[in-house]
């Protein structure tokens, strides 16, 4: 590794602050289970003038989703769960499971011509979206709309909608295409939560604590922050650009049924978003992840499992599909809740054959080559970000600096 090189992280990181692109983030990378480096800037709070530390508590938003991913697969491997099983036989809501193709709420709605499967939820092939983006949607993005500003209100007022409720409430309404022919994300992750409560008889965060937090030791992930720890949660920005150039603003709102200040534990625990955590507690994720399942001593899934999922491929007409929706995403697939590299030569950064991970709307991003041994972890909270072009560039030097 060219230590040396790897050091323009800092200024890639700087530049992004001080252009407002970014109020503050931090980076952290392990090789072969040493820790390379890390790197912070910014500020987790720019009106108090808080830096961004390693202990700095974020809002994980769709990160949420790669743990929800080592859920599902711990059943795989016990056998508990079939990916080609329909979702009703835990979840008999999803019986008689309608779609809605056509343009707006009043659209016509019919029976899908099959059921949903597990394997549907996984892979974001269900046909379950965030909601509507236009008024042309169909009707079941409409109501998914309606159900997500309805739990908004929720999590900020009465939060007693639950996550199998939230399942209940997304089997009624329509898909926007027949399961297992295109390709959409959603809200399908938080389908998956549901799904694992019944099958382990467990509220989702206790089967993520005693299988998966817990013993890798990550006290600060959860889906609230108590109040003895809110002085380290990071506040959200907004980087706007307008005549005056580009400024943050604060950003207070829930999204996604998540609350803002995340100063309680919500009825609803979101298998696709609701996680908060530091970028020292993902590490020891992401590096469970590299290491082949298993961190410290303690075994969470076995090699094959993570072999299975490093080498997992949409089929070729739902992997066009994902061409459509994901361009950014040139050169992944997305299986079992995690893009994976197959093709590194379109995609849009430096990677390797079988890197996988997932980011977040608040720009968190996880990073697992179990082929260079090497993990990355990077958090900010700065709201619409996803994947960004800081992040590429940092990724960039990151792959360049190896040896």
């Amino acid at each position: 590794m060219d230590i040396a090189h790897l050091q323009l992280v800092q200024n890639a990181m700087d530049s992004a602050v001080k252009a407002n692109k970014i109020a503050g983030l931090n980076l952290m990378v392990f090789k072969d289970d040493c820790q390379l480096g890390y790197w912070q800037s910014g500020f987790a709070d720019v009106e108090a003038k808080r830096p961004f530390t390693k202990d700095t508590i974020c809002r994980m938003f769709s990160m949420t989703k790669t743990i929800t991913s080592v859920a599902s697969m711990i059943l795989l491997e016990e056998g508990k769960i079939d990916l080609h099983e329909e979702v009703y036989r835990y979840i008999p809501a999803f019986k008689n499971l309608k779609i809605s193709t056509g343009k707006g709420r009043d659209s016509e709605i019919r029976n899908a011509s099959r059921p949903l499967l597990i394997q549907d939820l996984l892979n974001m092939t269900s046909g379950y979206t965030y909601g509507a983006w236009w008024d042309g949607a169909p009707a079941g993005e409409h109501l998914t709309s309606d159900l997500i500003n309805e739990l908004n209100k929720d999590i900020t007022g009465a939060n007693r909608i639950t996550t199998r409720e939230v399942a209940d409430r997304l089997a009624e309404i329509p898909v926007s295409f027949e399961p297992g022919t295109a390709y959409a994300y959603g809200l399908s992750a938080d389908i998956m939560g549901a799904l694992i409560e019944v099958v382990t008889g467990m509220k989702y965060s206790d089967f993520l604590k005693k299988r998966i937090l817990n013993p890798l030791g990550m006290t600060d992930t959860d889906f609230y922050v108590p109040a003895e720890k809110q002085a380290r949660l990071a506040k959200a920005y907004s980087s706007v650009e307008d005549e005056n150039g580009r400024h943050l603003e604060l950003f207070t709102g829930p999204n996604l049924g998540i609350s803002n200040d995340m100063s309680r534990a919500p009825a609803f625990e979101s298998g696709g978003a609701g996680l908060c955590s530091t970028v020292e507690d993902y590490m020891k994720f992401t590096s469970m992840l590299t290491n082949g399942g298993q961190l410290n001593g303690k075994r969470i899934l076995h090699k094959k499992t993570l072999d299975f999922l490093a080498n997992s491929r949409l089929r070729a007409d739902l992997q066009e599909s994902f061409n459509r929706n994901m361009e950014h995403l040139s050169g992944y697939t997305y299986c079992n809740f995690m893009r994976v590299a197959f093709e590194p030569g379109h995609c849009k950064a430096m990677t390797e054959l079988g890197e996988m991970g997932w980011d977040g709307w608040l720009g968190p991003y996880l990073s697992v080559d179990m082929k260079n041994g090497l993990s990355i972890v990077m958090t900010m909270q700065m709201t619409n970000a996803g994947t960004t072009d800081t992040t590429r560039k940092i990724k960039n030097i990151i792959y360049s600096s190896l040896t």
